[in-house]
C-alpha cells in the first residue's frame, strides 16, 4: 500500500529549524524580543491595532473574556459546532455559555443569536468554522444594538478575509488565533489575540503574565529592572521566543501555504461537484476562505453506508479523515451542565454527515489525486440504487 496520507501535517522545514537555532543561541528561550517581533509582524499582516502573542487560542479567548470583565451572572452566546475550548473558556470565567444554532454555511446564525439574547447577555463568541468567516456585519449590528462585546474564535481563520479586510482587523473587541500543530500556520503550541483597543491590549498583556506590571518579562535584560509589581491576579499565558521564531517564518509563508490549501480545495470541488451523494463545503462571495478544513457533507439518504463506514473505507485506502465537530450538546459534561435553550437542530442534523478530508499545504498532487479517487470509488460502490420507473401503458382495442 502507498504511504499513509495524514489528515493534517505541519509545513515545517529548514527555515524554521534555523530560526529555532538562532533563538537558542540568543539565550532568550522564554518570552523575549522574538515574541515582540512576531506581534509586530502579525499586526502588519492583519492590519490590527494591537496584537499579543500567547501560548494557545484557548488562552487568548479566556484572556480576552477575563480582560473584558466577563464573569459570574453573565451570559456569552456561541456556536454548538466547535471544539470544546470555545465553551470551556466561557465557563472558566464563571459565566454561562448559551448555544445558538448554525446556519447553512455551518457558521453561527445571527438570527438564532438574536433569539438567545437576554438582559444577562454580555458577549457573542462566533467561530469562523473551517476558515469561512461568519456573517460579522450582522453580529456586529446585534452587538451594537444590545451593547454586547464580540470576541472572535479565529482558530481556523489565519489569513481569511471578510469584506476585503483580514480577520483580526475588524471592530470586534478581540480576535483569537491558533498556532497549534495542525493550523494554517503553527508554532507547535501557540496563539495570538488582536484588538483595536489600547486599554484592552494593555490589560490583556498584564493578565497574560501573572498580572505583573507591563514589560516585566524584560527584567533580566541588560537594561531591565529587577523591580516589578503584581497589579492583577493573572495567568501564565505567555509565548516563548523559541515558538515565536517558528511563527515568524510561518507567517512569512502563510499566504503561500493558504494558496496551496485553496488550490487543493478547488480540485476537490471540481472532482466532487457531479456527485449527488456529496454536498461541497460552503463559500460566500463576501469572504476569502482560509481553507483550514475541507468538510464534506454526505447525503446519507443516497448512500448505503454511514459516515463512520465512509471514514473506515478511506482508512482502508491509507487516507486519514476526521470529523469537525462533535456538537457541544452531545458531550456528557455539557449535557449535565448547560441549559440548552435552543435545540440546535441544524448542528445536530449536520453532525452525522460531516467528514473532513486531508487538507494541508504539504499534500502532493499525487496524494490529492489518491484522495479524490478514494472518495469517488467509495461513493460509486455504496450509492443507493435508484428506483426504476415503470411505465404503464393502457391497452386499447381497435
Amino acid at each position: 500500500m502507498p504511504p499513509f496520507i495524514p489528515f493534517a501535517s505541519a509545513d515545517l522545514g529548514a527555515e524554521e529549524a534555523a530560526a529555532v537555532a538562532e533563538a537558542l543561541a540568543s539565550g532568550w528561550v522564554t518570552t523575549g524580543p522574538k515574541c515582540a517581533e512576531l506581534e509586530a509582524a502579525f499586526r502588519a499582516y492583519t492590519g490590527a491595532e494591537h496584537a499579543l502573542a500567547v501560548n494557545s487560542c484557548t488562552a487568548a479567548m479566556h484572556l480576552a473574556l477575563a480582560a473584558l470583565g466577563i464573569g459570574p451572572g453573565d451570559e456569552v452566546i456561541t456556536t454548538p459546532l466547535t471544539f470544546c475550548a470555545t465553551v470551556n473558556v466561557i465557563l472558566q470565567t464563571g459565566a454561562t455559555a448559551v448555544l445558538a444554532d448554525i446556519g447553512d454555511d455551518l457558521d453561527l446564525d445571527p438570527e438564532h443569536v438574536e433569539a438567545m439574547i437576554t438582559p444577562r447577555t454580555r458577549a457573542i463568541l462566533p467561530v469562523h468554522y473551517g476558515g469561512l468567516p461568519c456573517r460579522m456585519d450582522a453580529i456586529w449590528a446585534l452587538a451594537a444594538k444590545h451593547g454586547l462585546k464580540v470576541v472572535e474564535d479565529a482558530a481556523h481563520a489565519a489569513g481569511a478575509e471578510y469584506r476585503g479586510r483580514k480577520i483580526g482587523a475588524g471592530p470586534s473587541d478581540a480576535v483569537c488565533f491558533s498556532f497549534y500543530a495542525n493550523k494554517n500556520m503553527t508554532t507547535g503550541e501557540g496563539g495570538m489575540v488582536t484588538t483595536p483597543s489600547s486599554a484592552l491590549a494593555e490589560r490583556m498583556r498584564v493578565l497574560a503574565l501573572h498580572g505583573m506590571s507591563r514589560d516585566a518579562w524584560n527584567r533580566y535584560a541588560e537594561r531591565g529592572s529587577w523591580y516589578y509589581e503584581v497589579v492583577e491576579c493573572g495567568f501564565k499565558y505567555n509565548l516563548s521566543d523559541i515558538q515565536a521564531a517558528i511563527g515568524l517564518v510561518q507567517l512569512r509563508k502563510l499566504d503561500r501555504m493558504n494558496a496551496r490549501r485553496a488550490e487543493i480545495a478547488g480540485r476537490y470541488n471540481e472532482a466532487f461537484a457531479t456527485l449527488d451523494e456529496l454536498e461541497l463545503p460552503p463559500v460566500r462571495s463576501d469572504s476569502k476562505h482560509a481553507w483550514h478544513l475541507y468538510a464534506l457533507r454526505l447525503r446519507l439518504e443516497k448512500l448505503e453506508i454511514g459516515r463512520a463506514e465512509f471514514i473506515e473505507r478511506m482508512r482502508d485506502r491509507g487516507i486519514g479523515c476526521s470529523v469537525h465537530f462533535i456538537p457541544v450538546p452531545l458531550h456528557p459534561y455539557y449535557r449535565r451542565t448547560l441549559e440548552l435553550r435552543d435545540p440546535c437542530e441544524r448542528a445536530l442534523a449536520e453532525y452525522p454527515r460531516l467528514v473532513s478530508l486531508p487538507l494541508h499545504s504539504r499534500l502532493s498532487d499525487e496524494e490529492v489525486e489518491r484522495v479524490i479517487a478514494a472518495v469517488r470509488e467509495i461513493i460509486a460502490a455504496h450509492r443507493k440504487a435508484r428506483p426504476v420507473a415503470v411505465n404503464s401503458v393502457a391497452e386499447t382495442g381497435n
